[in-house]
């Protein structure tokens, strides 16, 4: 999700004959200063030629006791990669493209540790996640391949947002860090439901909160000052429905995005958890 920061100029002309005297400003008046909005740093994109011509060919390389890549993910699953034309050995310009599309949505630009790309099929042993269908593919980090697709993703940088300046922390302590608690049926979750922490906490995705220490029932201060860094990542600010937090779990026909592995929480923006995070987003400390 990108958000354009639109920045507007004013060109005042010169006076002629005596300045104004300038009214006092409210700080000078004694009045709390107003809080700034919270600004973005502009991102820079991931590099193509590096996908097509480095990322895009480990997709068809051959791999003993499995599949390749493509023979599973063209045209299916969440990561759907083009399907080859027939009798080609590789994927035409436009295929490129949407492929490149694709595997971006699965990367955390400047992060290879929050790409799914490559922690899904990184063995657990290695940091990756604890299941991927397809297999485990790399055993190691140093892994040529694995180091290839890193190098493409620290091409790239994020956005990087002021939001943790501004959102209200001890109302996402009490309010908002109690919901990634709450069990949900459905979509992703196992039988019987779990929360969102059961798959965010040991999952390489942009939402990577920490594991619960042993025995406990909610993260310390101090987890929940980290979880906090992570989560305003993903929230702008005043702007609800450019926040990838509050749509990735919303239905899509009630204005979420158009899919989350872990399943759609929320059928309607009416939603007691989507009203919460909705007032914390609008909300200045």
């Amino acid at each position: 999700m990108r958000v354009a920061l639109l920045v507007s100029a004013a060109v005042f002309p010169l006076a002629v004959g005596p300045v104004p005297r300038a009214a006092a400003s409210p700080q000078a008046a004694g009045a709390p200063a107003e809080k700034a909005p919270a600004t973005l740093s502009p991102g820079k994109p991931l590099d193509y030629e590096f996908f097509k011509t480095r990322v895009q060919p480990i997709f068809l390389h051959k791999r003993k006791g499995n599949a390749r890549c493509v023979s599973c993910h063209a045209g299916r699953t969440g990561f759907a990669v083009a399907s080859l034309s027939p009798g080609a050995t590789t994927w035409a310009e436009e295929q490129s493209r949407h492929n490149y599309d694709v595997a971006s949505e699965f990367v955390v630009p400047g992060d290879p540790a929050a790409s799914r790309l490559l922690m899904h099929a990184l063995s657990a042993e290695a940091g990756g996640d604890p299941y991927h269908s397809g297999g485990q593919h790399w055993y190691s980090q140093s892994d040529p391949e694995w180091q290839t697709l890193a190098a493409w993703v620290r091409s790239g940088a994020s956005e990087a947002s002021g939001a943790a300046q501004v959102l209200d922390f001890e109302f996402y302590r009490t309010r908002v860090e109690p919901i990634f608690l709450n069990p949900r049926q459905g979509g992703g979750a196992a039988a019987g439901g779990v929360g969102c922490f059961a798959c965010h906490t040991i999952l390489a995705t942009p939402l990577r909160l920490l594991p619960l220490s042993a025995g406990g029932k909610t993260w310390t201060a101090e987890q929940s000052r980290r979880n906090f860094e992570t989560v305003t990542r993903l929230v702008v600010p005043g702007e609800p429905l450019q926040s990838r937090l509050l749509l990735h779990p919303l239905a899509t026909a009630a204005g979420g995005s158009p899919r989350h592995t872990g399943g759609k929480f929320w059928t309607s923006q009416s939603d007691p958890e989507f009203l919460t995070l909705r007032e914390w987003v609008r909300r200045r400390r």
